[in-house]
């Protein structure tokens, strides 16, 4: 089986988000179980110098889309088992940003069109095209466009997966012909409320369409969730298909992470206090392994819950515990952080900014993981956190649902603490059962085994994308 990726972005070349972590980790467990996996992305000016120099230069060619004949060219490398390329275009790509830019319409559609002129090119005609998100979701609708009359790519099938709806790629319907190349046939296939919808029409035009969690496949089929799509999703039901994500446990491994101040594992978990005291003492905080820790690696907005520690602040600064939070984000939050840092500096720290470093000091140095989103495609934040013996505590949604399975303390199931409602005391009652559960030993031992007890490899969703792709054939 062939399978080639085409995505925005993918580590450990460039990655935001999630969607990079994915696009790192997914193609590399394929290939795992046998796949020919290989991934494209492009060639973006602000990948490290030092994996520039691992990429080998294959080629070029003209991508023609409207009236414009645009350069590109083609690198490659390759990581492990999986071969990476690289579209290169410095008119689009020499940004200092990968997404927000002005003309992104026009870039990713390029994208689109190269990838599959790229195929003649390197002689690899893939059975599957896995495209991800809005920013490829015109590269099915190219490939049924202009290519499907060569036999080569008559038989090529794709699959969309949808990491976070609400990111759709909108734009004014005037630009169908003059930036994407495309008649006023397709115009009903793109147009939805008013707008030319690119991931409205990857999902009209895919063969198979998937999600980042069983949970948030069911939910975007409502209004609630779906940020204006379910009116077409729900027709298309039948395509659609949720696989939880995994998490790459060589990267995310207390026993050999690089970032933290000592390694260990669960038959080894005393280690975890003097991670705990390193965290505590960096953070200029009490260091006492009696002070539960809680830890938050996020996104500073709405989405992400942010709004109900806003609302029971005080509540939560009179709770017997500390908190440490990293994260950027929308500016009203980070200034929130910024005052309750300064009101209660004996136990809350706001590190405003990102480092991978002080994220894996968090998830090992912590006891407890704060993830109250109001909505959450799958997350990666609370399986890291178990991964590292750090308890979450999540709001029941998406693929939190999925992953975390609250703790019974009578026949001593779960690995986590859930609230259901998004409410700010409901979260506040769950901070305050974790706080309980971290004193009572013998059920804390219990939780932090199960936690880190779990299987969050990529092993077996893989072999779910594995069954996807063969029922297309």
């Amino acid at each position: 089986m062939k399978v080639l990726f085409a995505t925005s972005e993918a580590a450990p070349f460039i990655k935001t988000g999630g969607l990079g972590d994915v696009c790192g980790a997914l193609p590399k467990a394929l290939a795992e179980e046998g796949v020919d996996a290989r991934v494209i992305l492009p060639l973006y000016t602000c990948i490290d110098h030092t994996l520039k120099t691992q990429m080998k230069f294959l080629g070029s060619f003209d991508v023609s889309i409207s009236w414009r004949k645009t350069y590109c060219g083609v690198f490659t490398a390759t990581v492990g088992k999986v071969i990476y390329y690289f579209i290169d275009n410095e008119q689009y790509y020499s940004r200092p940003n990968v997404y927000g830019e002005y003309d992104d319409s026009e870039r990713f559609a390029f994208f689109s069109k190269a990838v599959l002129d790229m195929l003649n090119m390197v002689d690899f005609f893939p059975n599957i095209i896995h495209i991800n998100d809005w920013q490829t979701s015109l590269l099915p609708v190219y490939l049924n466009a202009f290519y499907r009359s060569d036999s080569r790519y008559a038989s090529i099938k794709t699959v969309l997966s949808i990491h976070n709806i609400e990111f759709q790629g909108k734009y004014n319907p005037i630009i169908l012909g003059s930036i994407f190349g495309l008649d006023i046939n397709y115009r009903s296939l793109l147009l939805y409320d008013g707008d030319i919808n690119l991931l409205k029409g990857g999902i009209e035009a895919a063969d198979m369409v998937t999600t980042v969690s069983k949970t948030y496949a069911d939910e975007i089929l409502s209004p609630e969730f779906s940020f204006g799509l379910h009116n077409i999703l729900h027709p298309r039901k039948y395509k659609l298909r949720g696989v939880v994500n995994g998490i790459d446990t060589t990267v995310f491994n207390p026993a050999t992470d690089p970032h933290i101040a000592r390694n260990y594992t669960y038959e080894t978990i005393r280690f975890k206090s003097f991670n705990k005291k390193q965290l505590q003492k960096e953070m200029a905080l009490e260091q006492s392994n009696d002070i539960p820790v809680i830890g938050m690696v996020t996104r500073l907005a709405s989405q992400k819950g942010i709004d109900l520690l806003c609302e029971v602040m005080n509540e939560l600064s009179g709770l017997p515990m500390q908190l440490i939070a990293l994260g950027t984000g929308e500016s009203h939050y980070e200034s929130f952080f910024y005052s309750w840092e300064h009101s209660c500096r004996d136990k809350v720290r706001g590190y405003i900014g990102f480092s991978a470093e002080m994220a894996q000091k968090i998830y090992a140095g912590a006891d407890l993981f704060l993830m109250p989103s109001k909505m959450e495609p799958c997350g990666l934040s609370q399986m890291i956190a178990m991964r590292y013996g750090t308890i979450p505590i999540v709001h029941a949604t998406g693929g939190l649902k999925d992953t975390v399975e609250a703790f019974n303390p009578v026949t001593k199931t779960g690995n986590g603490i859930t609230f259901q409602s998004y409410n700010a005391y409901d979260m506040l009652d769950a901070v305050k059962r974790a706080i309980d559960l971290f004193h009572n030993k013998p059920m804390w031992r219990a939780l932090r085994k199960n936690a880190m007890s779990g299987d969050f490899s990529w092993k077996k969703p893989a072999q779910e994308y594995i069954e996807i792709y063969q029922q297309l054939f």
